[in-house]
């Protein structure tokens, strides 16, 4: 079992930046990958960016150039640096890690870049 606990979710202005961290507990020797996806009003789910256990990372193709991906391997914690926001990156945003028998999920933090 894994736990994952997301912080770092506000309200900031367009063109503003925010940092979310993820901190995991638990089961931590089975991650193959944590990431992040976020679920805006009225939309599906949608992954934003992954870094997998050798350190490769993919993005979202609206969020390249502005949000990077980072681990912190010696603490179980991965963040998420956000720049250069826009209004259409409000989202509640989850965090996530991938295991070889299931997925995990934390709660989700809320992220508001008002106009």
């Amino acid at each position: 079992q894994v736990q994952l606990v997301e912080s770092g979710g506000g309200l900031v202005q367009g063109g503003g930046s925010l940092r979310l961290s993820c901190a995991a507990s638990g089961s931590i020797f089975s991650i193959t990958a944590m990431g992040w996806y976020r679920q805006a009003p009225g939309k599906q789910r949608e992954l934003v960016a992954v870094i997998t256990r050798s350190g490769s990372t993919n993005y979202q193709d609206s969020v390249k150039g502005r949000f990077t991906i980072s681990r912190d391997n010696a603490k179980n914690t991965v963040f998420l640096q956000m720049n250069s926001l826009k209004s259409e990156d409000t989202a509640v945003y989850y965090c996530y890690a991938d295991l070889y028998t299931r997925n995990y999920w934390g709660q989700g933090t809320q992220v508001t870049v008002s106009s």
